[in-house]
């Protein structure tokens, strides 16, 4: 099936009689006739539910269409987008451990690994994803267990050189992890160009509508966790808060990272998708194919207009010709990249901020990659826990205004951002 069949077919086929939608099964717990039974489950010998804190059908469908669209071979639902980071790192790294990551990622994510799991052990070195390969291998170390990047950063806007990281990381016995979220699986698959796991903050393009909190997690199946089983013992040898289990050996390389990611860290940590959220992304991504059409052609087409008026001081966007990330992105994004433009009004931070509060259409909100259009200024919101060589390393300027097009008409949107730029 084609992508745009895969996002209204994929996931679920009911059978004779079964509801046409899916179902939302808001139940936290599940009955068995016997103890025997469920002790199958959690023997891992059996497939099905005993309690909603580590797997749920309703959020299990909708993982189940995300990995038909991503060309995975398994994956999970997560509370948010945050989660499915975090859990994409701790499921193969522990304390003594390291990660190598790109610099110009999504503040919240940056925090995350440069605070939070530090303090857990776990040390991060970060790299400019416009490294070269000799800069890129220097950042390895004898116990870096991943390399991470986002596909379009957020809100820098950079385009990762997937193959390239891929290559670095396999050459290093290590996977990659790719932050598909802004261009979503519509746009790019990161799994053809090398890409090990994908991961989804859903509550962007995937719901498209700000109506519920999410993420994902998604397996290519294909790195061979066994050809380096002393780096990922946590795969590779008995876990022996789950009956001894071997995760490579009972599930194979198609489904040991999603199953010990589930078994031990949702079942630990919790952060489990409600099926509420799960069904409204689920609507979300049957039009998902449509929207991000519209949204990469506002999204262009409100590039060009900034570039062309004297008062604004740069635009970035992979899909103009005078982006430095244009070659990448045709190579990477040709049908498109996303409907994020990030920019500078002259007159620097002072004067971004009076931008933003003349805008009548655009929305001053926490969010993006939604159908309404909406804006942030970075250094004031979600990076705003950087110093300054932490917001240059970033790719965050004091100017920076990134600006989500939703859906509406491009011509409105494009009056309302001339209007705003003439009261500053």
């Amino acid at each position: 099936m084609k992508i745009g069949t895969k996002c209204v077919q994929g996931g679920y086929t009911p059978g004779n009689g079964d509801p046409r939608q899916i179902p939302i099964i808001q139940s936290t717990t599940f009955k068995y006739a016997t103890s025997e039974d469920m002790g199958k489950l959690f023997d891992l010998e059996a497939s099905g539910y005993f309690y909603s804190r580590l797997q749920n059908p309703t959020c299990d469908t909708v993982a189940a269409k995300i990995c038909e669209l991503e060309g995975g071979t398994a994956a999970m639902l997560t509370s948010s987008g945050q989660a499915a980071s975090f859990y994409s790192i701790f499921n193969i790294a522990s304390c003594g451990d390291h990660i190598v990551s790109s610099s110009t990622i999504y503040g919240g994510t940056y925090n995350l690994f440069a605070v939070t799991m530090k303090r857990m052990g776990i040390e991060f070195t970060f790299v400019s994803p416009d490294c070269t390969e000799e800069e890129l291998n220097a950042a390895f170390k004898e116990n870096t267990k991943a390399v991470f990047g986002e596909t379009i950063a957020n809100p820098a806007l950079n385009v990762l050189d997937i193959e390239k990281f891929a290559n670095a990381a396999h050459s290093h016995g290590v996977p990659l992890i790719i932050d598909n979220t802004f261009a979503t699986p519509v746009n790019c698959r990161p799994f053809e160009w090398g890409a090990d796991i994908v991961t989804h903050s859903t509550t962007k393009y995937m719901d498209g509508h700000g109506s519920g909190v999410g993420g994902c997690i998604v397996d290519s199946g294909k790195f061979d966790w066994t050809k380096y089983s002393d780096k990922f013992p946590g795969l590779c040898t008995p876990d022996d808060s789950y009956h001894g289990v071997t995760y490579t050996e009972r599930f194979g390389l198609e489904g040991a990272y999603i199953t010990k990611a589930t078994a031990q860290l949702m079942r630990d940590f919790g952060s489990i998708q409600s099926p509420q959220n799960a069904f409204l992304i689920n609507l979300g991504l049957e039009s998902l194919h449509l929207r991000m059409k519209r949204h990469c052609e506002n999204g262009l087409a409100v590039a060009k207009a900034l570039e062309a008026d004297s008062r604004v001081s740069w635009v970035n966007y992979p899909g103009l010709e005078s982006s430095r990330d244009y070659a990448l992105a045709q190579k990477y994004l040709p049908n498109g990249s996303c409907g994020v433009v990030s920019f500078g009004v002259k007159g620097g931070r002072a004067a971004a901020e009076k931008f933003m509060k003349n805008l009548k259409i655009g929305a001053i909100e926490t969010h993006v990659a939604d159908a309404r259009s909406c804006c942030l200024h970075p250094a004031s919101a979600t990076h705003r826990q950087m110093n300054e060589d932490e917001l240059i390393a970033a790719g965050i300027s004091g100017d920076l205004i990134r600006f989500s097009c939703g859906i509406e008409d491009a011509e409105d949107l494009i009056a309302d951002i001339k209007q705003a730029l003439d009261n500053i």
